[in-house]
């Protein structure tokens, strides 16, 4: 669980703080609070690679074929909160097959 750090420590600290204000602005309890703090901070901490090859397990476990996977993803790209170059599909499947 995040814990409240010195201000001298200010990621952990802020992060406390956006712990501390999920539990006043929610109904989540302060446990639940921080998991679902830290699971966003891990889904942002996600790499291009990692994204494409994640969502190229969900889609296909999902019944895509391998040319929808690739369109779709190519779709998605842009919209990432750190949105990675233009990647073409040649580049795409590299990323999931080497």
């Amino acid at each position: 669980m995040l814990e409240r750090r010195t201000p001298t420590d200010s990621s952990s600290y802020s992060h406390a703080d956006l712990v501390d204000h999920l539990v006043r602005s929610t109904a989540l309890p302060r446990g639940e609070a921080a998991r679902v703090v830290l699971d966003v901070l891990a889904y942002f901490d996600e790499t291009t690679e990692e994204f494409v090859r994640r969502r190229h397990r969900e889609l296909q476990s999902g019944g895509l074929v391998n040319a929808e996977i690739f369109d779709r993803i190519s779709a998605e790209l842009p919209h990432r909160a750190v949105a990675p170059p233009e990647l073409s599909l040649r580049q795409l499947r590299r990323i999931v097959y080497g």
